[in-house]
């Protein structure tokens, strides 16, 4: 297979990836838009308790994604049978780890106390936060079956379930907190009643596609293992890494909103609404990543080094190229995206301003997020979780305070500029470690 063969065939695994993805992002964007028009200060909440809920949510999914890897390269070998084992222990998992989810969502006190947050908009992320607890085990569960279909090459039912989820939400969030269907608008916690219904439809149609779709010859729900723990070491030697990777990673973007939280609501504001624009251009490099990490386990599975080799290159050259056309049209339409979310002049001008910070990190961001899926496909994932914490949480977050607040006081740019630089250093740390983790597995017994 040619390196042009290898690119199309990430294209066509990572294509409905991105619309599964965009779509999952796009329920945030819903809220950030319906609340725009509610008031300020519920726009703020969702900011900060959006933040607060998507660092937790990433980092339990981190773990379970573990799942991928490991499904990838026994489909790779040939051990079909095996495969439903590990799904089934990835959804005992998630039980497990909804506990200590739920419990950090019931009572984020700790979370919210340091900070200067406003005391109504304080009020909004509790009660925000206290609903979105109840969606969080079949966000997981759903999140378990979204890594193994990926992993087995079946994303589009990922990309079907994620649209009408995405179509349903738009309805409910704008019916329940601006339109008043449950008496009253809602507002914020409208949104959060929303998506806890969503996460329950969309692990139930999940459930359903696998008890009567193509994946039924896996036999599932067949022969229902209890918590297996050499399944559970493994899966946890891989997934903790990766979920702590994930809550750096997220955390040193959406907690931004708590950091900055000081500077007021329409700062605040602003700068989720570039934090929604920054989660959906980062679903571009994502698709990606998780497209070559199956390609890449897959092969590794069958130790086919060569075709390893072309899925890797296939993968940062599409990553740059695609980045850098991003970045131009971010640059172009900044003052356009900017006004398209809030009737607020102060809040609209704040989120022009970052709107640049985006277009220039796209190119680094991307082949970082491509090097550590292919290391997550490698197994590796215990070093790049070191790289991106130095790097996001000390340059990102340490750096983007000192710029903020002590340095030059560049108010909430600041944050943005450190979280450039915090890229470009990944970018430079990643790429060698991932090239050198995959001479090791080829030059292995």
């Amino acid at each position: 297979m040619s390196l042009f063969a290898a690119a199309r065939s990430l294209l066509g695994h990572a294509w409905p990836v991105l619309v599964a993805q965009l779509a999952s992002v796009g329920m945030m964007v819903i809220d950030t838009a319906v609340l725009g028009h509610v008031s300020a200060a519920d726009l703020a909440a969702v900011a900060i308790g959006g933040g607060i809920h998507v660092s937790i949510v990433f980092a339990l999914v981190g773990i379970l994604q573990a799942v991928a890897p490991v499904v990838a390269q026994l489909h790779g070998a040939g051990r079909d049978g095996e495969v439903a084992g590990v799904l089934q222990q990835g959804f005992w998992l998630a039980c497990l780890l909804a506990l200590p989810g739920m419990a950090c969502l019931l009572a984020p006190g700790a979370l919210l106390t340091p900070f200067d947050v406003d005391p109504a908009v304080d009020r909004k992320v509790r009660e925000y936060l206290a609903l979105l607890a109840w969606g969080l085990l079949p966000a997981l569960c759903y999140r378990t079956f979204y890594a193994f279909c990926n992993a087995l090459g079946r994303p589009r039912v990922l990309m079907a379930i994620g649209v009408v989820a995405l179509l349903l939400h738009g309805g409910l969030a704008w019916g329940f907190a601006a339109r008043g269907w449950a008496g009253e608008p809602l507002g914020v916690a409208g949104c959060a009643l929303s998506n806890v219904i969503i996460a329950w439809l969309a692990f139930a149609a999940g459930s359903a596609y696998l008890a009567l779709g193509p994946l039924r010859r896996l036999r599932p729900f067949a022969d229902w293992r209890p918590p297996h723990w050499p399944t559970w070491r493994e899966l946890l030697r891989i997934g903790l890494p990766m979920g702590f990777s994930n809550f750096v990673e997220i955390s040193a973007f959406t907690l931004v909103a708590l950091f900055i939280a000081a500077l007021g609501p329409d700062v605040v504001a602003g700068h989720r609404i570039v934090a929604n624009l920054s989660a959906l251009s980062y679903m571009l490099p994502l698709s990606l990543g998780i497209a070559v990490l199956s390609a890449v386990g897959l092969s590794i599975g069958r130790r086919d080094w060569p075709a390893v080799r072309r899925s890797v290159h296939a993968a940062l050259g599409l990553a740059a190229g695609l980045s850098l056309l991003l970045g131009l049209l971010l640059w172009a339409f900044a003052e356009t995206l900017g006004t398209l979310y809030t009737d607020d002049p102060a809040v609209a001008a704040i989120a022009i301003s970052l709107i640049v910070y985006i277009a220039i990190y796209q190119f680094v961001d991307a082949l970082q997020t491509v090097a550590g899926h292919v290391l997550r496909a490698c197994r590796v994932t215990f070093v790049p979780m070191l790289v991106q914490t130095v790097c996001f949480w000390g340059i990102g977050l340490g750096l983007g305070s000192w710029l903020c607040y002590r340095g030059p006081m560049l108010g909430v740019a600041g944050f943005w500029l450190a979280a450039v630089l915090s890229l470009v250093a990944a970018a430079g740390l990643l790429l060698p470690l991932m090239f050198k983790a995959l001479r090791s597995l080829e030059q292995a017994p």
